[in-house]
């Protein structure tokens, strides 16, 4: 069984061995064993409460519970730009017109911005190779918008998503190459790490102020402007599903998209619902097709809890689980639980919605 649950100090060595294998240019988790210390140490103080709301940072491992082990984490980051300036390049548009010489020029420009201070992030996402497929990663993403609308006095009502830019298997990026490394005395992966231990005041002291003009860099950098890793594809796929549109911003370091949505808009949190929990007698089988598939989740802030049934469970008045796997939640019959459809609604779910709105993505993305 996969179980979502709060990440723990005995994660560590799981999450470390995950992220040697992601590689280089996974911002917000990089292999570096003493910084995931950190994190899990904040996340454990978050999720018992003993930091403010707004300083938290809510980490939820995947737990295979046959093997007992993380094999996936993701989370939620309650508000950025608090202690640390917060920054992004946002993509604007400079004209410059003369009607004397009838010429009207438009140019693409990357303006410094701090727009983003004091919205929730949703990040981390991160899943083992030997779990992807059959709607773990989408588990794995979708769990937090349940997290996200149980608790929402605890978040900004905007949430957005910085998505993993373009860079080569030794971990160079395009973008850093042409523009920071000409103020930076470092490498990416060096700047990607201090970034991601909040030591960013460098960015503040070393960046221009004055709006870069897109059409002087090389081409090799202009075309990853915006662009995700082709391992994030199936990340930004599923935030698309979910509504989540891109805003105009990107990474400063390797140009990466950054996308939003409002929380009543996102489309797992439009599709929820609960119900009194019910013990199911008998044998009851938990292999179905993802399609057939819903989340259920436990409602609780400390000890968050997450995983999928069959969505024929699910009956108008109650939600019926064995006795297995409502260990599993750490749930009783008669508590509230909240479902959502993992992939499809939920036939048992409440009124159909229309599709999410096009995204400004033009590239065809990979399916989970």
């Amino acid at each position: 069984m996969l179980i979502i649950r709060p990440l723990q100090n005995t994660d560590l060595d799981a999450l470390y061995k995950m992220t040697q294998e992601a590689g280089k240019g996974l911002t917000s988790l990089p292999a570096d064993r003493e910084l995931l210390q950190r994190k899990i140490n904040r996340a454990r103080a978050s999720f018992e409460g003993r930091c403010e709301p707004e300083a938290s940072l809510y980490l939820f491992a995947l737990e295979d519970t046959d093997l007992q082990r993380c094999v996936g984490i993701s989370g939620i980051e309650a508000r950025v730009g608090r202690d640390e300036v917060f920054y992004n390049y946002r993509v604007s548009t400079l004209v410059n017109a003369s009607r004397e010489l009838d010429v009207h020029v438009r140019t693409p420009t990357l303006n410094l911005s701090n727009d983003m201070t004091d919205t929730s992030e949703i990040c981390s996402l991160l899943l083992s190779a030997s779990h992807r497929g059959g709607g773990n990663g989408l588990l794995l993403s979708r769990c937090r918008f349940m997290y996200l609308d149980d608790f929402r006095s605890n978040f900004s009502e905007k949430i957005f998503a910085e998505m993993r830019g373009v860079s080569d298997g030794e971990g160079r990026s395009p973008l850093w190459d042409a523009l920071g490394s000409k103020f930076f005395d470092m490498e990416f992966s060096e700047a990607d790490v201090l970034s991601a231990l909040g030591n960013k005041s460098f960015i503040a002291e070393l960046m221009p102020k004055y709006p870069i003009y897109i059409p002087m860099l090389p081409e090799s950098a202009r075309e990853v402007i915006g662009r995700v890793h082709q391992n994030t594809e199936p990340a930004l796929s599923m935030l698309q599903a979910e509504g989540f549109n891109y805003n105009g911003l990107v990474d400063i370091f390797d140009g990466g998209p950054v996308v939003e949505a409002f929380i009543p808009g996102i489309r797992t949190v439009r599709a929820s619902f609960t119900r009194p929990m019910e013990l199911l007698e008998g044998p009851a089988s938990l292999d179905v097709p993802v399609s057939e598939r819903v989340m259920v989740s436990n409602r609780a802030f400390a000890d968050f809890r997450v995983t999928t049934i069959p969505a024929a469970w699910v009956t108008p008045d109650s939600v019926q689980l064995p006795a297995d796997v409502a260990a599993a939640l750490r749930v009783k019959a008669g508590d509230e639980l909240r479902l959502a459809p993992l992939k499809d609604l939920s036939p048992n779910g409440p009124r159909d919605e229309a599709e999410p709105e096009q995204t400004k993505f033009n590239r065809p993305l990979r399916e989970e």
